[in-house]
């Protein structure tokens, strides 16, 4: 039996390819449109509506009113469209909240950690709603602690409120050997430190960070002699910026001698005990 060669299939026309691929292009479109508008109904739909928000971790100053004013009416979006590193940074934005972590909870919740700013001293003035905390971080917030009024207050450059801290720190112990507490501990913007005691006497300490240490523990160091040579007295104002020794005034302790008796007394002029706003050794 005889056989033919198989004939080759004839090529479609161009335009109808051409056609083909436009169609099958048009139905991927809807189908994509399809699903996506499905997809946006179903993350729509109000199964999907944030019913609840749970607080865990340090809510010592955080209550369901304030959450409900501060944070509840800036929240965009339902369970699956709410953007997690917005509604973070709304927690953040609470009183004494220092870190904040959003996480979704199926179906319709979400789950809040916070971690709130440990307070150590008021920060620039006190009881002006700026505080410091232990990690040297600068917050706004209203402090309920009995304590608040006795706090210390420290103050410095923006940015510099982490080495204030340290310094206080440094300097706090030192501060107790002359039986008193730092009322307040500024830097200036030209890096110059300045105690203030608990009693109000200030305490130029002058510039440097070991430098500062070393002259406040010399001063600390004298303390004793001063007392056993002019009693206790308290310090009025001293000013620790000199090379071998410091500046001290002692109350009831004067720079000026008294005036000599008038004849009509009768009686010596009796001297008065040498000042102690004179340069003190401290070597």
């Amino acid at each position: 039996m005889a056989t033919r060669a198989a004939t080759p299939p004839t090529p479609m026309p161009a335009d109808v390819r051409w056609m083909n691929a436009v169609a099958a292009a048009l139905w991927a479109l809807a189908a994509g449109a399809a699903v996506l508008a499905a997809g946006v109904w179903v993350a729509r739909h109000p199964m999907w509506t944030l019913q609840a928000i749970t607080l865990h971790g340090d809510v010592t100053h955080q209550n369901a009113v304030t959450v409900r004013a501060l944070v509840v009416p800036h929240l965009r979006g339902t369970f699956l469209t709410l953007d997690l590193a917005e509604a973070r940074a709304r927690f953040e934005a609470l009183p004494w909240v220092r870190e904040a972590v959003v996480e979704r909870e199926f179906p319709n919740r979400l789950r809040v950690t916070l971690r709130e700013h440990e307070p150590l001293a008021w920060w620039g003035e006190p009881g002006g709603g700026r505080l410091v905390s232990v990690r040297g971080e600068v917050f706004e917030a209203d402090p309920d602690d009995p304590a608040a009024d006795q706090w210390s207050v420290l103050y410095g450059p923006a940015g510099e409120a982490e080495a204030v801290v340290a310094m206080y720190r440094r300097l706090s112990p030192l501060v107790e050997r002359l039986g008193r507490d730092v009322g307040r501990l500024e830097l200036s913007g030209r890096g110059s430190w300045r105690l203030t005691l608990d009693s109000g006497a200030p305490i130029e300490l002058g510039r440097g960070e070991a430098e500062v240490v070393e002259r406040l523990q010399r001063f600390a160091t004298t303390q004793a002699a001063l007392r056993a040579r002019y009693g206790a007295r308290d310090i009025v104002s001293a000013d620790l910026r000199y090379p071998n020794g410091y500046a001290l005034q002692l109350r009831g302790v004067s720079t000026q001698p008294d005036a000599p008796a008038s004849p009509r007394a009768r009686a010596p002029a009796t001297a008065r005990p040498a000042p102690a706003s004179a340069r003190q050794p401290t070597r």
